[in-house]
């Protein structure tokens, strides 16, 4: 199906310009993954308001930083979030592979890393 709603082409179109529906199941857990990747970015974006807002002991300049990294951490996952699904689903519009990233493991270490931060800026 290349039209979505009456006489809409489907956006985005070079997701959705070839191939087949894949099965409902599988664009349905394709959205609920993106929305949960929503969600932890709408979290980290909220953490580091937060993080900002609050007066800990410790360096300013270490929180300010930290609160910034989870502001970017959470503009980035929901960026990250949104690719991941149109790749996903293109994919499985034209039965191809699944595709890979290494954006899941980056999002990870530099997560990792602020809550080390965090670590240090509470104790």
């Amino acid at each position: 199906m290349d039209d979505q709603g009456a006489g809409r082409p489907a956006w985005p179109a070079w997701v959705y310009g070839g191939g087949q529906d894949p099965d409902v199941r599988f664009s349905l857990a394709n959205e609920r993954t993106f929305l949960a990747w929503v969600r932890t970015s709408m979290a980290l974006l909220a953490g580091g308001v937060a993080l900002d807002a609050v007066d800990l002991d410790g360096p300013r300049g270490l929180q300010t930083l930290l609160a910034v990294v989870l502001v970017l951490l959470g503009l980035g996952g929901a960026a990250v979030a949104w690719v991941r699904w149109a790749m996903t689903q293109r994919a499985m519009r034209r039965r191809e592979p699944l595709p890979g990233t290494r954006a899941l493991a980056v999002f990870a270490l530099v997560l990792i890393v602020v809550a080390a931060g965090l670590v240090v800026l509470v104790l």
